[in-house]
């Protein structure tokens, strides 16, 4: 059984992938816009979401898994440090190394910033959308999740 494409097939592909970047990049930014404000870098959202997810870190650390030099993410960090949105403490098995971590004021930042683009899209949805159609992309993300399955 062959598994090649015919034109048609590949221009319809090709078509439907370039709408799509399209659409979720604006998509994105319109997101964005609608959570609570920031002055943040796109690096330091990087390493705000980096702690998030993996927990206390080094700055040498970061740096390693964000494909730095230190120096350049100690210059990162330490604005984060004085907005309040990361704290470092010395760690408990080096006292040498100083571990960061996301303070309250910053975990609360997060949540209310999802918060908002939550509400924020689901009253567009509402809005914009008959139900039938609110159904209609129901079935069109089964299909976006398929892509993105391994």
């Amino acid at each position: 059984m062959s598994t090649k494409r015919s034109p048609i097939q590949t221009g319809l592909a090709w078509t439907l992938a370039a709408e799509m970047r399209a659409v979720f990049r604006k998509l994105k930014l319109r997101y964005r816009e609608h959570g609570s404000g920031n002055d943040l870098t796109a690096s330091q959202i990087s390493v705000v979401l980096r702690l998030e997810k993996d927990g206390s870190a080094t700055v040498s650390g970061l740096a390693r898994v964000e494909g730095m030099r230190p120096q350049s993410m100690s210059a990162i960090v330490a604005p984060l440090q004085e907005s309040g949105l990361v704290l470092g403490v010395p760690d408990p098995s080096d006292g040498r190394q100083t571990l960061m971590s996301l303070t309250p004021k910053c975990l609360k930042w997060l949540q209310d910033g999802r918060s908002a683009r939550q509400d924020w899209l689901a009253t567009t949805i509402s809005q914009k959308l008959s139900v039938q159609e609110q159904e209609k992309l129901r079935a069109a993300f089964e299909l976006l999740k398929r892509l993105t399955e391994d």
